[in-house]
């Protein structure tokens, strides 16, 4: 299946936030599983664009994100990946697309904001906690203007 570079980039970070992948081969299988198919070098280029480190941990290597990812580029993925926002007096619902409710909730949680206290995300829906209730209208309205801000 062809996926532009971005989505492409946005599944590897899911793939590597949610699993233990230590090589480029894993990983490529891993992408495969989800349909898409990528050479080698586009791999490669692929992690050396989006600042993964393969790393040594108590389990072996693995890959992990660095901090300093280009954070704009996924924010612009919001804008594809988010069906719905609502909210109630104490909680914020974010629909995504199936399966896309984790990678967007890494995406919010990235953002570091201290009006979110954590986000829960299943396969397409994503809890949102926030810091106060009474700023659950501001926070609504400001990732309403991440999502049209990548458009």
């Amino acid at each position: 299946m062809f996926m532009n570079k971005q989505s492409r980039h946005f599944t590897i970070r899911q793939i590597i936030t949610r699993k233990v992948v230590a090589s480029q081969e894993e990983l490529r299988l891993l992408l495969e599983k989800e349909g898409l198919e990528v050479t080698q070098a586009t791999l490669s280029r692929d992690i050396k664009e989006l600042a993964i480190a393969r790393v040594n941990t108590a389990d072996g290597m693995r890959y992990v994100l660095r901090a300093e990812s280009d954070e704009p580029r996924l924010t612009a993925l919001l804008s594809y990946e988010v069906e719905s926002i609502g909210a109630n007096e104490s909680l914020i619902i974010v629909k995504t697309l199936p399966g896309r409710a984790q990678g967007v909730a890494e995406i919010l949680d990235s953002l570091h904001s201290p009006d979110i206290l954590g986000t829960i995300a299943g396969d397409n829906t994503i809890f949102i906690a926030p810091a106060s209730t009474l700023n659950i209208p501001e926070l609504v309205a400001r990732i309403r203007g991440l999502i049209a801000q990548a458009r």
